[in-house]
């Protein structure tokens, strides 16, 4: 199967192209000021790989993946339209109160710590331009008070006049029964017709997270209609490129969930955090391929570092309190931690706190990007300190095609670092080295320490176009590092290995075991009633995607826990129906099964009784993959592949070093390069300090370890 997957990122765009059993990978700078421009690029640089031209290429591809960072830009830029909130009468300022931890959700820990300037966040919907209307549904999904239509006429006139360019309507208990929100929706659609120029967007929350937790489920739909218009106008001018130039299959976006679905079907607020999500899927898929059960995955790029992790075999971590920016949201999203690190992360020196040099999270991007890219940046950064170190070579950084001045490099951390702190230049380069790599070291220690593993028991897999360059340096206690040749452009080849899937929740809740006796239950309808509404809606939605829904596996996840419990454990139930007592033994079992996993034997506590809080089904759609070939090892002497050699400061030593160079692309299965050296890509540098050593096994990935 042809395919192309893209990954945009902060500083660069990636691609993967699976064309005729070739596999090509390229990048270009990101384009902020309009992403469908680099978008294009990217493409036209793998279609002039293959002596093509677009017009030619993609009429022969069979399907494009798209991860994107829009919805994270636009929402950082605050700049999404002005929208009105109804909800009912009574609860118009549950938004703003929010839950406990709503002052410190999406900050970091050094802000936490700072109590002082803690404040919560500007809403999105200020209050007023939130309503509530005259309704009442029930717990239970009754109509205790029917809907005034003559008020929510009023107070949608009254919305507009405020300057309301969009709605988000979320009701008391809209997901149970919906009834409300959609006539609701059909009054403004009615009072503002699709036809007129002035039309305005209507989001149901219902719709967008049909579960319990209306904080959690209001946001969810406000981030979407703020985030939807500026998503489609992205979107639509790549989707009309393509279209332009021969294109005739679908446009598919990653979703945080893991899965993949057709732009057309996919919510803004589910596309957030799908870089990291399909790298964290493409170690998933790699690590089976080469029988690693436990991996640490790292993606440092230009902007961010990313850290998500495979664990026996599962990437089955959701985060516990899913945030999207500052604002905690009810969809479901695979843990992954994101910090600012990345080779274009800005060093500074804070004066406040007795000129500590600090690194990150502030970044250059890639417009003006580093000092050394020379177009207008001044800030030293983490790639200026590279630079200055030896460890980039500036004729040949991105191939070549991006010469890298060093004197500017030199200039920045001169005027912004050595000179405030008293050092010399090269002293200043290893300690913003030193910081970065000791950021990154520790949010995996962190990551890997409080889901209650040991580092040593995992790999580390190594992505993001900085990430070779700086392993040796954030791997810590973790044995054994693995680059790719395909590193720079991991999160890319990461969706290239997902499957179609299409997530669907349901709050619904039930009792499979009762306290004290452990009687199970014997009540089977409501269980098989939900999990069946919601294949339907499966099954609907796989055929308007021209999708077999008879060639689909479906999966059914539970959200559970203990009586006197507060907080719900996802489990992977084993059946999608109980018929039986056997049944609802088996899904009870697993259940006890993760928790003890996922906490500890001692705290598993059935006694207390097991409850269903909510359902969630996957259904998934297997696509092919393309696997890694295997070639025969060689000898272990890489001397053909050097390449010369350069002075380089190494840590500890206090001049520089002859160092020898070598080429990535001419190493061979088998080679083991002993440090020091550089390897240098196209499109990354692997460094192997004096202590270590790199060994290309079997696939041409280079292992890195003592």
């Amino acid at each position: 199967m042809n395919s192309i997957d893209i990954d945009v990122g902060g500083t660069f765009t990636d691609l993967v192209l699976h064309y005729d059993g070739q596999t090509l990978i390229k990048k270009v700078p990101t384009t902020p000021y309009d992403l469908s421009v680099c978008f294009s690029r990217v493409i036209e640089e793998g279609a002039a790989a293959l002596d093509k031209k677009l017009d030619e290429l993609l009429p022969s591809v069979d399907m494009i993946r798209y991860s994107t960072t829009i919805a994270m830009n636009r929402l950082i830029e605050r700049k999404g339209p002005r929208l009105g909130l109804i909800t009912t009468e009574g609860h118009e300022d549950v938004v703003l109160i929010g839950r406990g931890a709503q002052w410190i959700d999406g900050t970091r820990v050094q802000e936490r710590r700072n109590l002082a300037t803690q404040h919560k966040p500007d809403p999105l919907v200020p209050r007023d331009m939130i309503v509530g209307v005259k309704e009442r549904v029930d717990s239970r999904g009754v109509v205790i008070r029917p809907l005034d239509e003559n008020d929510v006429r009023e107070k949608v006139r009254c919305l507009v006049s405020r300057g309301a360019r969009g709605f988000v309507v979320s009701l008391l208990w809209g997901f149970l029964n919906p009834v409300h929100e959609r006539r609701v929706k059909e009054i403004i659609r009615d009072e503002y017709k699709e036809f007129h120029i002035g039309y305005m967007p209507v989001v149901l929350a219902g719709q967008v997270v049909g579960k319990l937790g209306e904080y959690e489920r209001t946001l969810a739909a406000i981030l979407d209609a703020y985030l939807q218009r500026s998503m489609q106008i992205e979107l639509s001018a790549m989707w009309d490129r393509l279209r332009e130039r021969g294109y005739k299959k679908p446009l598919l976006m990653i979703q945080s969930s893991g899965g993949i679905a057709e732009v057309f079907r996919t919510s803004a607020s589910r596309t957030f955090n799908s870089g990291p999500v399909s790298g964290l899927m493409g170690a998933h898929h790699v690590a089976k391929s080469l029988g690693y059960h436990n991996v640490v995955m790292t993606d440092m790029g230009g902007t961010s570092f990313d850290v998500g992790m495979v664990v026996k075999d599962s990437v089955r971590s959701y985060d516990f309190r899913p945030i999207i920016d500052r604002w905690m949201v009810g969809i479901t999203m695979i843990k992954t931690l994101s910090i600012g690190a990345g080779g274009g992360s800005i060093a500074s020196v804070n004066r406040l706190l007795e000129n500590r040099l600090q690194v990150g999270p502030r970044s250059a991007g890639s417009m003006p990007g580093p000092a050394c890219f020379n177009l207008g940046g001044s800030e030293p950064t983490v790639t200026d300190a590279d630079v200055v170190l030896g460890y980039l070579n500036p004729e040949y950084y991105y191939g070549g095609r991006m010469r890298l001045d060093k004197n500017r490099s030199i200039q920045a951390i001169r005027e912004k670092i050595s000179k405030p702190l008293g050092m010399s230049v090269e002293e200043a380069a290893l300690i913003i080295r030193k910081v970065v790599n000791g950021n990154m070291s520790s949010a995996i220690m962190k990551e890997v320490h409080l889901r209650g593993y040991s580092p040593e028991d995992f790999i580390l897999f190594v992505a993001g176009g900085a990430g070779p360059t700086h392993a040796e340096g954030f791997k810590g206690d973790i044995p054994k590092a693995v680059m790719f040749s395909f590193s720079p452009v991991f999160c890319a080849y990461g969706s290239s290995t997902m499957d179609i899937m299409h997530v669907y929740e349901a709050s619904k809740k039930l009792t499979l075991m009762t306290p004290g006796n452990q009687q199970l239950t014997e009540e089977y309808s409501a269980f098989n009633t939900t999990v069946e509404g919601l294949l339907e809606q499966a099954r609907r939605d796989l055929a308007a995607d021209g999708l077999d829904p008879a060639k689909a596996a479906f999966v059914l996840e539970l959200d559970m826990l203990y009586g006197g419990q507060f907080h719900v454990k996802r489990a992977l139930s084993p059946q999608l129906a109980i018929h039986s007592a056997a049944d609802v033994r088996a899904v009870c079992d697993a259940f006890n099964k993760e928790f003890a996993e996922a906490f500890s034997p001692f705290v598993v506590n059935p006694e207390g009784g097991i409850f269903v809080e909510s359902f969630i089904l996957k259904a998934i759609v297997t696509t092919p993959k393309v696997e890694l070939p295997k070639l025969p090892l060689g000898p272990s002497d890489p001397r053909p592949a050097r390449k010369g050699q350069r002075p380089v400061l190494w840590a500890g030593e206090k001049d520089f070093r002859e160092t020898p160079i070598f080429a990535y692309e001419s190493l061979a299965p088998g080679n083991v390069v002993p440090g020091p050296a550089v390897i240098e890509g196209e499109y990354t540098t692997m460094v192997v300090p004096p202590d270590m050593r790199v060994s290309l096994d079997e696939r041409r990935l280079g292992i890195l370890e003592k």
